[in-house]
């Protein structure tokens, strides 16, 4: 098993589905890939690595979610796993969010929806090059 994850998190499955088989096509077997379609469900995802010794290396998330922004989310999560890379997948969000994001999550980048499987992954790729 795996020891390094990177995490999806969207409310629409198809956009979940896609963003994790082009990932995984890419990298192959480097890593777990996880997915989650809220970030109540992300916590829990996240949760379970944890106990199971899985470093969380990335997260894509979606800005617009039910019950909580994607940049809350992010910024959440910064608190707890400042050396997780986040990234946030939208089509919706504000500037304002952005710029609170970079600030207070350590954002690394934000793609805008639909994506490019090449940006996607040129994202990822210097997401991870910060481990190097």
């Amino acid at each position: 098993m795996q020891s390094k994850a990177i995490l999806c998190v969207d409310d629409e499955e198809i956009v979940l589905m896609s963003l994790k088989e082009q990932i995984e096509d890419h990298f192959g077997d480097n890593f777990m890939y996880e997915v989650a379609e809220s970030a109540e469900k992300a916590w829990e995802v996240i949760e379970d690595l944890n106990e199971e010794e899985v470093e969380i290396l990335l997260i894509v998330s979606d800005w617009l979610m039910p019950g909580i922004k994607g940049d809350e989310f992010l910024i959440a999560v910064h608190q707890r796993f400042p050396q997780i890379v986040k990234v946030i997948l939208t089509g919706q969000a504000d500037e304002k969010a952005i710029e609170r994001a970079i600030k207070e999550a350590n954002l690394h980048r934000c793609l805008r929806k639909p994506w490019k499987v090449d940006e996607l992954i040129e994202t990822i790729q210097s997401g991870l090059g910060m481990y190097e």
